[in-house]
């Protein structure tokens, strides 16, 4: 009998040994901590700099881009294939609806962001007016009649 409450003894604390650590204090080594925790996507929008040089690329500067340079730069990423639920370019009736809400409204959506789209189309070089050119040019695309703002 003593064999077995041995036995029972040795199971019970080879079965509990592994747990002896648990109220020791968790370390981690901050640099293995930040590779966990990084992000595993992150978008890049060409154009979309904080640097209004028109430098040696021949780039023009912020607040002078037409509606078109705009898309191109900007808004093409995701428009020209309906990312994140955007209105692909020249769809006319995912348009349509967001066309009949009129100019300003679209303007101010791309201003502040809506849905996936971060606010100022995610550039923040955006000058008021550049964002008009290219909410009229892309609504053009799918049947507006919007008037571009001119460029000055």
């Amino acid at each position: 009998m003593s064999l077995l409450r041995l036995s029972s003894v040795l199971v019970l604390v080879s079965a509990i040994a592994p747990l002896a650590g648990c109220e020791q204090e968790n370390t981690v080594d901050p640099e293995e901590s930040a590779a966990l925790t990084r992000p595993v996507a992150q978008f890049e929008f060409q154009g979309a700099s904080n640097d209004t040089s028109s430098g040696a690329s021949g780039a023009v500067s912020s607040g002078n881009r037409t509606g078109e340079e705009v898309y191109k730069t900007i808004c093409t990423t995701c428009h020209a294939t309906a990312v994140g639920g955007a209105p692909k370019t020249g769809d006319a009736d995912a348009w349509a609806p967001r066309i009949a809400t009129g100019y300003d409204t679209l303007v101010q959506s791309v201003v502040n962001g809506k849905g996936a789209m971060a606010p100022r189309g995610g550039s923040t070089d955006l000058a008021d007016a550049e964002i008009g050119r290219a909410v009229a040019w892309l609504a053009n695309q799918a049947g507006a009649q919007f008037t571009e703002p001119p460029v000055e």
